[in-house]
């Protein structure tokens, strides 16, 4: 039997086939598929139908609108809570930080049931109080505009980490030389501050767009229903009325969303030309003002809009899970956990989607532990030209909307695999090589930034002592990466366990996850059922995020979204 021989820097002759193969399974042959299936259907004439058909182009307009505003949203609420706290002396930075992070931590079928249960006529906690409209008085929420707020409540946070990431990175001595000069702090702020973080927020934005681009939970809660399609619900429609020219459209339709996201990529590099500035100076140093007296009032408005985008809508969604059903008033005689009992003992949908999420998830985040390991030390410690090149290639898949990786394993995986003659299409497989390709990015990122850290003469050392390949993975760099790749486990985990867009298009009978269990339930009228499995949802959620903030402190720099 044929074996391996190490290269001259150590590394095992195994080690790149690994890596190339792990990229063209995960990144280039789904994605090849779904660009060959457009350009035949181009041109074959086979998706041309879809294009002429008059019902597209509403949707179209409903995804420019809903993300655009939704955009606006996101940059107006992310970015004022940035700027005050990383510039202001703010109380509670922290806590308020990891508040503001949960609304995208939370899956977006969530929070759209959180805030039709706190509005509306049928609202559970405004029947409480008495404030409930009129019945019959429409849902705000089932519109545009509802989709685009719920946009920027969603993706407001991605807005902070961007531009807070540019605000660290500006010098304090840039400051300090404006305020010598006679500069007021509204001065520095306006003339200095705002124009150098610019690229923070134009990338924010191009984030938070591209984001609602591809978000399938809220309009599929808030537009469906209102018949408010966008581009990712009306593939969604497409697969529900499968017939023979199905994939064609959907292929047309994943490239429309390619390209609305590729745009919103391009306007932020256009807004950027000729903005390129270089400082000079010690960054992560900027200099905090003090507010003085407006102190107490900003940390309220801080604290208020903590309360209106994430307390309410939460007790809203308890509430409504602790109702007897959907409209009727909660008091301490109609207060009932039944929805919670029928969830977790008499429902076996929501029990199989249990077990699959988190089988799913816990498959996955180990699955690509494994892999990110020996890619990240490929990448870091392995001086490949190709580098750079794979790097790329494992990010896309994070990067493009979840429809579009969906629709991309789909037209991959609907014929037999070849040489073997069996299918995975419409099994957990799919959607566990779904989940691996999505999160990649998610687990590969926070190691390569711990392999970074990791001084090059340790493992030398024990090179040249003769220690192979797995002993020095084993005894030196695994334990030193050991907790950002617990990070990333813990991080892979959350965000797949709570996925809905990915497995929406992929689910079959047996294999629903939670986020479909959710959005089923919704759509099937059990809302006080919905509500029970959210709320054990966020409850994850927070506990998976209280577990990074227990380990903070032991990772590199940037594992943790909300620390600095």
């Amino acid at each position: 039997m044929r074996r391996f021989r190490s290269s001259a820097n150590g590394q095992p002759g195994w080690l790149f086939p690994f890596v190339i193969a792990a990229i063209m399974v995960l990144s280039v042959l789904p994605l090849g598929r779904l660009a060959a299936t457009g350009i035949v259907s181009a041109f074959s004439g086979g998706g041309r139908g879809v294009l002429t058909d008059p019902g597209l182009w509403q949707p179209v307009y409903n995804t420019v609108a809903t993300s655009f505003f939704g955009m606006i949203a996101a940059v107006l609420l992310g970015g004022g809570f940035a700027l005050l706290l990383t510039l202001f002396d703010i109380r509670h930075k922290r806590l308020l930080g990891f508040l503001f992070m949960l609304p995208t931590m939370i899956p977006p079928q969530v929070t759209a049931l959180s805030w039709i249960s706190m509005m509306g006529p049928s609202s559970t906690v405004l029947k409480a109080i008495g404030m409930a409209p009129p019945l019959g008085s429409p849902q705000p929420l089932y519109s545009i505009s509802g989709i685009a707020f719920l946009f920027g409540v969603q993706n407001a946070a991605l807005v902070f980490l961007s531009l807070r990431a540019g605000l660290l990175a500006l010098p304090r001595d840039a400051v300090e030389a404006a305020r010598l000069a006679g500069a007021s702090s509204f001065q520095v702020l306006k003339d200095i501050i705002l124009p150098l973080s610019l690229p923070g927020f134009a990338a924010g934005a191009a984030i938070a767009f591209v984001s609602c681009v591809g978000n399938f939970g809220i309009p599929a809660i808030l537009g469906i229903p209102a018949s408010i399609y966008t581009l990712p619900t009306l593939i969604y429609a497409k697969f529900a009325a499968f017939d023979a020219g199905t994939f064609a459209d959907i292929s047309v339709l994943s490239a429309l969303i390619g390209i609305l996201s590729v745009l919103g990529l391009v306007v932020e590099s256009r807004v950027l030309r000729g903005r390129d500035y270089r400082v000079i100076g010690l960054s992560g140093q900027i200099a905090v003002f003090r507010l003085g007296r407006w102190r107490v009032c900003a940390e309220v408005l801080l604290w208020l809009t903590i309360i209106v985008i994430l307390v309410l809508p939460l007790t809203a969604l308890v509430a409504s899970s602790l109702a007897p059903a959907y409209g009727v008033p909660l008091t301490p005689a109609s207060a009932t956990l039944h929805a919670y009992q029928e969830i977790l003992f008499r429902q076996a949908v929501t029990r199989t989607a249990f077990v699959n999420s988190i089988g799913l998830s816990l498959t996955t985040a180990i699955g690509l532990l494994l892999v990110s390991v020996l890619m990240g030390y490929f990448l870091v410690c392995g001086g490949s030209r190709y580098a750079g090149l794979i790097s790329a290639l494992a990010d896309i898949p994070y990067a493009l909307p979840g429809v579009v990786l969906a629709v991309a394993f789909i037209l991959l995986f609907a014929a037999p695999l070849p040489v073997v003659g069996i299918s995975i299409y419409g099994t957990i497989w799919i959607i566990l090589l779904a989940y691996l390709s999505s999160f990649l990015a998610v687990s590969l990122k926070p190691v390569t930034s711990a392999f970074r850290q990791v001084d090059s003469s340790l493992e030398e050392a024990a090179r040249l002592a003769g220690a192979g390949f797995f002993r020095r993975m084993t005894d030196i760099m695994v334990p030193l990466v050991a907790p950002a790749a617990g990070a990333s486990v813990i991080l892979v985990f959350l965000i797949a366990c709570n996925e809905l867009t990915v497995s929406a298009l992929l689910w079959s009978a047996g294999t629903q996850t939670l986020g479909v269990a959710i959005y089923n339930l919704d759509d099937s009228g059990s809302f006080n059922l919905a509500s029970a499995l959210s709320v054990l949802v966020v409850i994850m959620v927070i506990s998976m995020m209280l577990l990074l903030e227990a380990m903070a402190k032991r990772l590199p720099k940037g594992v943790v979204p909300w620390h600095s």
